[in-house]
């Protein structure tokens, strides 16, 4: 799964920094999209059992392998 788990995690790290410009900018239209495809993005990422922060640097919230 490994090219598909990558995309699945560029797509969450995307939608995280859409939200994060969004908040800079004080656009609340652009924050409900971003958090939207944030929600989207991470439910894809769960539902399948990939981990969204694995090789990113960031610690796993879980600790269970994928």
């Amino acid at each position: 799964m490994g090219g598909f788990a990558e995309s699945v995690r560029e797509r969450v790290r995307a939608a995280r920094a859409a939200v994060e410009a969004a908040r800079a900018a004080d656009d609340a239209y652009a924050l409900a999209v971003a958090e939207d495809e944030l929600d989207d993005a991470l439910r894809i990422a769960h539902g399948i059992g990939i981990d969204p922060d694995r090789g990113s640097g960031a610690v796993p919230r879980s600790g269970a392998p994928e």
